[in-house]
């Protein structure tokens, strides 16, 4: 496996790892976990937690669940290196993660990275179709792509 492979492999088994530690904490506060990111870019390393709920998300909903999710941490402590957390809503062009976003933005356009190359191709931005068997479906210029979940590397809607 090569090193930028394994690296991306690491930072997701964290953003998992996060995921499970904070998911039900949040939602009992009231809100939805769409995703977590987390990010290394040279020095500096962003946790980036995309939260929503049915009436939107306010600077107070981030604090809120910013407050929540640090006291989780520090006593959890996944992350062994300095980062930022930064709690967010997900935007118009809100961030993909699960086979339930796919399912619920069907009919959306949606821009897609994946790992490695599918039938020649990294990028793909059309239609969702759907999520079926472990796969994202993508209409792009009339040709319908089939893209397992596991190799995705981003996926965000087109706003």
């Amino acid at each position: 496996m090569g090193r930028v492979a394994l690296f991306f492999y690491v930072y997701m088994a964290i953003s998992d790892q996060i995921e499970q530690l904070i998911e039900l904490p949040i939602e009992s506060l009231g809100y939805e976990l769409v995703g977590v990111e987390y990010i290394k870019n040279g020095q500096h390393t962003v946790l980036r937690i995309y939260i929503d709920s049915e009436n939107g998300i306010s600077i107070e909903d981030c604090e809120r669940v910013s407050h929540q999710v640090s006291g989780i941490l520090e006593v959890e402590d996944p992350i062994s290196t300095a980062y930022s957390l930064e709690v967010s809503s997900p935007g118009f062009d809100r961030p993909l993660f699960k086979a339930r976003d796919f399912e619920r933005f069907v009919g959306s356009e949606a821009k897609i990275s994946m790992k490695l190359p599918i039938q020649g191709r990294r990028n793909f931005k059309g239609i969702l179709q759907g999520f079926d068997d472990g796969e994202i479906l993508i209409l792009v210029d009339g040709e319908e792509y089939a893209l397992p979940l596991t190799k995705l590397a981003k996926a965000r809607l087109v706003a």
